[in-house]
């Protein structure tokens, strides 16, 4: 039975992988910070569909969390057929008022333990020839985005790593794929601290977790380099660049994101 491991597993599309990865057969390693959350889910998975898991509690913003990953499952002797870098995070402000660790800490989580958990698994896959890697990127990633500005970067980077790997490693035989959600139904806008979320007159096409996870995996199954989940909106937003100058775009985005402490 091959095995997946999921970064950021204890909510979100973390968690949606989870369970629908589970439901296909696959025995499953979670991480993240949170010990009681992904031992109570990995304990429902087990119960449900009679999968191994594997719980490693580790917090991927700390320098060589990843290769601290790549060897405590070396350590139990297990194979990963598929690797997925979902661990992230977003940070709303004026870059010069946000605090400087939380931009550093989102840089080692969204493009340092990413970078290092798909060095450390990759050759094995490219040694069997076979293998799967997704990165969850975002819409984010296909323009500068104020307010978000550090997340954003890093998302792009993400997409830009990993059609490289892609077109790098179809000769192998593995595939990589890069999943870039819209909103979505998890706790990214809290966790970012948008201001006045309650109070908003106007809020975002939301997709669901699992809706994302489907998109993903279909997306997989086709060795594509990249999706685009969430339905149309997403699409056009991800496609603005090729219609107009980026000097227009980010400042509709600047518009658009600084109105939001107003709201």
């Amino acid at each position: 039975m091959p095995t997946a491991l999921i970064t950021g597993a204890s909510s979100g599309i973390g968690e949606a992988f989870a369970w629908e990865l589970a439901a296909r057969n696959m025995n499953l390693i979670l991480v993240a910070r949170s010990q009681a959350k992904l031992e109570h889910l990995a304990s429902e998975l087990q119960a449900e569909y009679k999968i191994q898991t594997e719980v490693i509690v580790q917090d991927l913003t700390v320098p060589g969390a990843g290769s601290a990953v790549y060897e405590a499952i070396a350590q139990k002797n297990l194979s990963v057929e598929l690797l997925i870098n979902n661990a992230g995070f977003g940070d709303y402000g004026a870059f010069s008022e946000r605090p400087l660790n939380r931009q550093l800490e989102m840089i080692q989580l969204n493009i340092v333990a990413l970078v290092e958990l798909t060095h450390r698994f990759l050759p094995s896959m490219q040694q069997r020839r076979s293998g799967s890697i997704i990165n969850i990127a975002s819409i984010a990633a296909f323009q500068p985005m104020p307010y978000l500005s550090v997340y954003a970067a890093t998302k792009a980077f993400v997409l830009s790593f990993s059609e490289a790997l892609w077109a790098e490693n179809r000769h192998y035989g593995v595939r990589v794929l890069v999943v870039c959600p819209g909103p979505t139904e998890t706790n990214f806008f809290k966790v970012a601290e948008f201001p006045n979320l309650e109070n908003r007159n106007s809020k975002p096409q939301i997709a669901s977790a699992e809706q994302v996870v489907r998109e993903a995996l279909a997306a997989l199954e086709k060795n594509h380099p990249n999706v685009v989940t969430g339905g149309f909106a997403n699409q056009v937003i991800s496609n603005l660049h090729r219609f107009l100058p980026r000097e227009t775009i980010v400042n509709l985005v600047e518009k658009q994101f600084g109105a939001i402490k107003q709201k």
